[in-house]
């Protein structure tokens, strides 16, 4: 019975060796000329440093990224720093706060015709001709 085709269900022929068959024949190599060899080594040198220019790039990338990202965190801080400040400024300039820590510090009001200074024995000197403070001598 002859089978064409599939060779694994044809029915190995009893007796016959491979060698009889056409068997395994060993053929050599040839190898490569020197330039073929030369030109494969250039090309796959000049596509490792290509890789590596790319990947030196994409590292700057990362870390100028990183740096971008630090600075908004700090932009942030400091924004709302001085939102912070500016409304301890104008916690400070409010009048009945600063009329109240002048008198807690001594200072006492007057009419708007002149200054007054407290001495230390405690008198109260009034110029009103210059507007300037002058004490009162005892």
């Amino acid at each position: 019975m002859k089978y064409y085709g599939n060779l694994a269900l044809q029915p190995e022929r009893a007796g016959e060796s491979a060698q009889q068959r056409g068997g395994v024949r060993k053929t050599r190599r040839r190898a490569l000329p020197v330039g073929e060899k030369l030109l494969y080594m250039l090309t796959v040198a000049l596509l490792v440093a290509v890789a590596g220019v790319v990947i030196y790039r994409y590292a700057e990338i990362y870390q100028l990224n990183r740096a971008i990202q630090e600075l908004k965190v700090e932009h942030e801080r400091m924004t709302t720093q001085v939102k912070e400040l500016q409304r301890e400024v104008e916690r400070l300039k409010d009048p009945s706060r600063i009329a109240e820590e002048a008198s807690r510090q001594g200072f006492i009001r007057i009419d708007s015709r002149g200054i007054a200074v407290v001495t230390d024995s405690g008198r109260i000197g009034v110029d009103r001709n210059d507007r300037s403070a002058t004490a009162m001598r005892p």
